[in-house]
Order: C-alpha cells, then sequence, then structure tokens
C-alpha cells in the first residue's frame, strides 16, 4: 500500500491501482455524506474526506483525508466564514493535489452551501481538479428555509463560484427533501438528504466503472455531463404491477426537480435499477418513452441497466439532464427564470411550505431585483443554507 502523509494530509490507496473516479467531501455537510456513502458501499471509487476541523476529520470512519488550513485554522474549522474555508483550501493547494492521484479520470465533490469550509473549499478543490484535465462534477446541497438570511447569501455565492469550477453542477434544495418527508425525525431528515447524494454519485460511479448489467462507456459520459452547466436530477422508486411506468413517473414529477422539466435537455443519462426481479425489456422501453417524450425528440438518451438487492420487488429510476439551451450558469433549469428580493423574503411573513401548484405556479410570475443583482430562486420558500460548515 502507498501511504502518503504531510502536515494536514494522510492518504492510504493501493499503489498504481486507485480508482479513476474518487468522491470527496467537503466541510460537514460533505463529511457526513462521504460517511454514509462509506457505510452503504460504492463499488469502484475512492473516498477522500477535506474539513478544516480536525476533531471532525478523526472521527470519520473514511481513511483518506485532507485537513485544510492547519496554519490558518489551526484545526478548528472555519467558523462558518467561507473565506476562511477558501484560504484554509488554498494553503493546502499541494495536498488537494496529491489526493486527486495519478491516474484520476473523474471527481464527485459534495458538500453542504451554507456554511464555512464547504462553501468556500469546494470551489478551490474543484479548480484543482478541473485543471488538472479531471472531469469534474459537483453534487451539494442548499439549506432549510429556517436558516436565515447570511446562510443564503453565503451559500448562493458559494454556488456562483463553483458553477464556475466544475463541469457539472446538482444541487439538492433541502427544502424540497421537507416537502417529501417533513414528518420524519430531525436526523431521520437530515439523512435524506445523504441519501440523494448517496444514490447519485452510487448511480453514475457504478455505471461507469462496470457494475452494472448494461454500462455506460466513461467517454459516453464524459459526454454527458463535461462543460455542461447545470444539471437537474431526480430519482423515482415504484413497485407493483406498474411500477416500471409509476417509478418513471414518479422521476419525471419530483420534487428534486424544483419545479422544473427536463424539456429540452440535450442530453439525458438515464440509471435504471431492479432489485429481486430483473427488469424487463418491455418496461425498459415504457420508461425510455417517457423520458423521450418528456425531455423532447432531439434529446440525446444514455442509459445503463443494474441490480440492487436492497430494492426488493421495486424499480428506480434515475434521471440526470443536461444541456438546457437557456442555462446561464443559474440554477434554474430550463424554465423561466425566478428572482426574488431577499428584502422581501425576510421582511414578510413566512409562507408554508406546502403550497398547492397551483400556488406554485404564481408564485414564478413575479421578480425582483437586489441591489441590479439578479438572485436566483433555489424554491418557492424563500430557500436559505444548511447545516454544516
Amino acid at each position: 500500500m502507498e501511504n502518503i502523509g504531510t502536515q494536514g494530509f494522510s492518504f492510504d490507496l493501493p499503489k498504481g491501482n486507485s480508482s479513476i473516479i474518487k468522491v470527496i467531501g467537503v466541510g460537514g455537510g460533505g463529511n457526513n455524506a462521504l460517511k454514509h456513502m462509506y457505510e452503504k458501499g460504492i463499488h469502484g471509487v475512492d473516498f477522500v474526506i477535506c474539513n478544516t476541523d480536525a476533531q471532525t476529520l478523526d472521527n470519520n470512519p473514511v481513511a483518506n483525508k485532507v485537513q485544510l488550513g492547519t496554519t490558518i485554522t489551526e484545526g478548528l474549522g472555519a467558523g462558518a466564514d467561507p473565506e476562511v474555508g477558501e484560504k484554509s483550501a488554498i494553503e493546502s493547494i499541494e495536498d488537494i493535489k496529491a489526493a486527486m492521484g495519478q491516474n484520476t479520470k473523474m471527481v464527485f465533490i459534495t458538500a453542504g452551501m451554507g456554511g464555512g469550509t464547504g462553501t468556500g473549499a469546494a470551489p478551490v478543490i474543484a479548480k484543482v481538479a478541473k485543471d488538472m484535465g479531471i472531469l469534474t462534477v459537483g453534487i451539494v446541497t442548499v439549506p432549510f428555509s429556517f436558516e436565515g438570511k447570511r446562510r443564503l447569501e453565503q451559500a448562493e455565492n458559494g454556488l456562483d463560484k463553483l458553477r464556475n469550477n466544475v463541469d457539472s453542477l446538482i444541487v439538492i434544495n433541502n427544502d424540497k427533501l421537507r416537502q417529501q418527508f417533513g414528518n420524519l425525525g430531525f436526523k431521520q431528515g437530515f439523512s435524506k438528504a445523504d441519501e440523494v447524494l448517496t444514490n447519485a454519485a452510487k448511480g453514475m460511479a457504478e455505471v461507469i466503472t462496470g457494475y452494472f448489467d448494461v454500462n455506460i462507456d466513461f467517454r459516453d459520459a464524459k459526454s454527458v455531463l463535461q462543460n455542461s452547466g447545470t444539471a437537474l436530477m431526480s430519482t423515482g422508486i415504484a413497485s407493483g404491477e406498474n411500477k416500471a411506468e409509476e417509478a418513471v413517473k414518479k422521476a419525471l414529477d419530483s420534487p428534486l426537480l424544483n419545479d422544473n422539466k427536463i424539456t429540452g435537455a440535450k442530453n439525458v443519462l438515464l440509471l435504471i435499477r431492479s432489485g429481486v426481479e430483473e427488469v424487463t425489456m418491455d418496461e425498459i422501453g415504457v420508461i425510455m418513452d417517457h423520458i423521450q417524450k418528456e425531455a423532447g425528440n432531439t434529446a440525446d438518451i444514455i442509459f445503463g441497466v443494474g441490480a440492487d438487492e436492497e430494492l426488493g420487488d421495486s424499480v428506480s429510476v434515475l434521471v440526470i439532464a443536461t444541456g438546457f439551451s437557456n442555462d446561464n450558469k443559474k440554477f434554474s433549469g430550463p424554465t423561466e427564470k425566478i428572482k426574488i428580493s431577499l428584502n422581501d423574503t425576510f421582511d414578510t411573513p413566512k409562507a408554508s411550505p406546502f403550497k398547492t401548484r397551483e400556488e406554485r405556479e404564481a408564485t414564478t410570475e413575479e421578480t425582483h431585483d437586489f441591489g441590479g443583482k439578479n438572485l436566483f430562486r433555489l424554491d418557492d420558500d424563500n430557500d436559505t443554507p444548511q447545516f454544516g460548515s
């Protein structure tokens, strides 16, 4: 085994045999997500966690660790300050490069936007990867609406920087998860975000590394994700007589799409998984027909088919859509941009997050301007950044 170590760097991988795919968790939210992925297991990837908080790193079972900014923070964290997170990553730039390894072709960077380390360091780490010629995909969360104006502003600034340094960016909106799982306990609710991040990384990684029955060539995945800007991701699971159709319908109507549709996508990455019963050709056809109809006849659909025993008698459909013609680096997907004034957001009474479709559609009619700068709206409920550094 090759063990490389510096003051803030502990890395242990099989010499010359590390995976072409790395999953890097940055900050508290990213570290928690990687802990979940590590425990669930993803075939064919290497895990790396990065943080300014030495204690958080020590308590994480992932072996490959990069302590950021040992001089700046002395291992005590970034104090919810993205500038400290950014400077810490810059201080540790050589350790970050070493963590990328020699043969890495693809990197997933996961973080919770709105805190200090994840928000500030993730764009720096992404830039290192992209400058090394590595296909770089960001999978990040934005916070619950009850977390405050400051974290919203920090999250937006962090997303803007991250967009400029990744090939593709998938944004998971925690308030959308709240709409689905708001009745769960606090810990269970937060674990749902980790599950979504895990499913996205696991599906994309395993279909590329050969653990699906029908796999996707790395070059095909690269054609979908490289320089594609904002991506839309959703998932649907169903069982029963019409499980394939129900699963794809759930995916296409998922809250994870942030009220957008995949209509107009140039490229779609489609991952189909089944449990104890193998998915049939007819079921694959049903799923493909729905995706093609929703995305449009000109969309290029690349799909993989695999098995997951944990699904039981269910079918899972994971959709990643990219290449929207009006994607201008703001998180809106293919629909008209929804803008919001932060003053309006926090000076008026907060509406219930559980809106009807008519109420949601009505809110898209109103636009605002904040200091001459157009601000994107992460959902209908005044999104603000999530917990974690």
